[in-house]
């Protein structure tokens, strides 16, 4: 009889941006809102902001998150490190790039000095992504 195979250990995802105030808080709180505990969420930046922009904050409640309680984190290596997949917004080369991650650039607006009617798109588009990338995880999304 043989025993089955283990079951493959829970997926760390790190989203960076530079100053982690919009579009990495954004697709964080998405993954952690569909993925539940299936996937360890991260997000940080490469010169975090000193809050979550207000725009953010007011489109994601829109959706049903709440993310007003966050705050900017700065970007080490350690997170990096402890992360299977990183995804970049806009951090350029201050990424630390690490053998065995899977590295993936996502395009995006910035919503930096922008307001709610210019942030929606750009949320839209990160929930959009955040769903696909689910996917490519083998983790299907929450009710």
């Amino acid at each position: 009889m043989s025993t089955p195979a283990p079951a493959p250990a829970r997926p760390s995802v790190l989203f960076v941006c530079v100053h982690n105030a919009g579009r990495s808080q954004m697709a964080a709180a998405f993954l952690t809102h569909l993925a539940g505990d299936a996937v360890e969420v991260r997000s940080a930046g490469s010169a975090p902001a000193d809050t979550v922009n207000p725009a953010v904050v007011a489109a994601m409640r829109e959706t049903g998150i709440d993310i007003s309680a966050e705050t900017p984190k700065v970007l080490t290596t350690d997170a990096v490190r402890a992360s299977d997949v990183v995804i970049t917004m806009g951090c350029g080369d201050t990424c630390p790039v690490f053998p065995g991650k899977t590295y993936l650039d996502w395009r995006l607006d910035d919503p930096a000095g922008q307001g709610v009617d210019a942030v929606r798109p750009i949320r839209d588009e990160i929930e959009h992504r955040v769903r696909g990338l689910l996917a490519d995880l083998g983790v299907a999304p929450r009710a």
